[in-house]
């Protein structure tokens, strides 16, 4: 296996393994450019990414090489001026067949003057129960940019397709409105380029350049939390560009007053116009994103390995992609079309398992997200207030981790079993009655696998 086919195959693991904004910005214009018998050396484009990459990504870094190759033992990073010609992942095409000849999974071309990827389009944008909040919301910007919805605030966990509805929002822009300028940028690039342009003495250049654009768009707001610098820039950013009208839109993995380490006055301004949730998608709409991926791609694979993949692969929408991809592979190597016992081993051995998860920390969301004490949940009380929040911990607990009635009843204050079959039954119920409830029960799982 040569270095530029090692480096190719890890960066499809990490890519499954970490946010789409972080591995763009960490892991774009990197290659191996050295090897010997125990040691990979990394080429990266700057001192910054170096530092990054050692600091948060040199375990799983290491640790996908040699899953590859179990003779590497160390990684190395050397920063290289020259520009590193980026890797471009090899994706590999199905057996040669009239449904599947025209499948391409080629990298993005991403437009460097505003950062955005032309093929994340409205058009190309599933639209399900899930998610048609934030798609009603995004469409809204375009008819009464910078009045109607400023700013848009879309939240969800890793992989539910906020960053294609944003980036969807700034190339329609691009498209119909050509004298307004558009930028597409990571909270992490933001950061960096703040610190470098204090470094460099020139801070209100960078001001400058963050200013002149009439629609600016800030991926994973989160990751610039507790950075006291960086969130005043921010604040006095967003203060500039919506007194003049301008459009201004993130993204976060939480709901803006959920954010840990922001400050009340800029969590106040991300609250200040349009939030949307996009929670995970359910059952009918993975289908149709399955059914979409393939039918962009020309390629064709039977109606019953896309139900069992939808009902396999649950709420991340990049996990259904690295299981079309893998797929592909497959394909590729047995020359001919994967059978459903193929699928089952790709779906067992390539995803990730469900988070494991105490008793006592649903008990610490849900009391959070309803703001009562922890303890009122163990305690024999028939108070409103704690009633449902403890109703709904059993709920949960049931549902999403299967833990057994008895036990539920053990752990929340020795309560008979029969006491968390009702409640969960009665929430169970409700549910399909409320709306609210469970739009509230959505926010808490989001709170809990975040």
């Amino acid at each position: 296996m040569t270095n530029r086919e090692l480096w190719q195959n890890t960066l499809v693991q990490i890519e499954l393994g970490t946010s789409e904004t972080s591995f763009r910005t960490w892991f774009r214009n990197t290659d191996i450019v050295h090897r010997d018998a125990s040691t990979v050396q990394v080429a990266v484009p700057s001192k910054i990414v170096k530092e990054w990459l050692m600091e948060k990504h040199h375990k799983l870094i290491l640790s996908t090489l040699r899953t590859i190759d179990n003779t590497i033992r160390n990684v190395e990073y050397s920063v290289h001026r020259a520009p590193v010609v980026p890797v471009e992942r090899k994706q590999p095409r199905a057996p040669a067949s009239p449904e599947n000849a025209s499948f391409d999974l080629q990298s993005l071309y991403i437009d460097k003057r505003d950062n955005l990827n032309p093929r994340y389009t409205f058009d190309t944008f599933v639209v399900g129960p899930f998610n048609q909040l934030a798609h009603a919301a995004a469409k809204a910007v375009l008819d009464h940019p910078g009045a109607t919805y400023n700013p848009l605030f879309i939240y969800g966990s890793t992989g539910h397709g906020k960053t294609h509805l944003i980036q969807a929002i700034g190339n329609h822009f691009k498209k119909s409105h050509a004298s307004k300028k558009v930028l597409y940028v990571t909270s992490e690039k933001f950061a960096v380029d703040y610190i470098n342009s204090v470094r460099a003495g020139n801070a209100n250049n960078f001001k400058n350049q963050y200013r002149q654009y009439d629609v600016l768009i800030m991926d994973d707001v989160q990751f610039i939390a507790n950075t006291e610098k960086t969130q005043e820039e921010l604040f006095h950013l967003f203060n500039a560009l919506r007194d003049n009208n301008k459009q201004i839109v993130f993204s976060s993995d939480k709901h803006p007053m959920l954010l840990p380490g922001f400050e009340d006055r800029l969590k106040g301004r991300f609250a200040g116009g349009m939030i949307a949730e996009i929670p995970e998608p359910d059952l009918e709409s993975r289908t149709a994103i399955i059914k979409a991926k393939l039918e962009s791609h020309g390629f064709s694979i039977p109606e019953d390995i896309i139900q069992f993949i939808a009902e396999s692969v649950r709420g991340n929408i990049r996990e259904l992609e690295g299981v079309l991809n893998m797929i592909v592979c497959k394909s590729q190597l047995k020359g001919k079309a994967v059978s459903q016992a193929d699928v089952r081993a790709l779906v067992k051995h390539n995803l990730k398992p469900n988070k494991g998860v105490s008793v006592e920390e649903v008990v610490h969301r849900v009391a959070g997200y309803y703001e009562i004490a922890e303890k009122s949940i163990y305690e024999k009380t028939r108070k409103k207030e704690v009633v449902k929040p403890r109703q709904i911990i059993m709920y949960i607990l049931r549902e999403e981790f299967n833990v057994s009635y008895p036990s539920i009843g053990e752990k929340l204050g020795g309560r008979d079993h029969t006491t968390v079959i009702h409640s969960c039954e009665k929430i169970k119920q409700e549910i399909k009655n409320n709306n609210s409830l469970e739009a509230e029960i959505e926010h808490i799982r989001a709170l809990i696998h975040a």
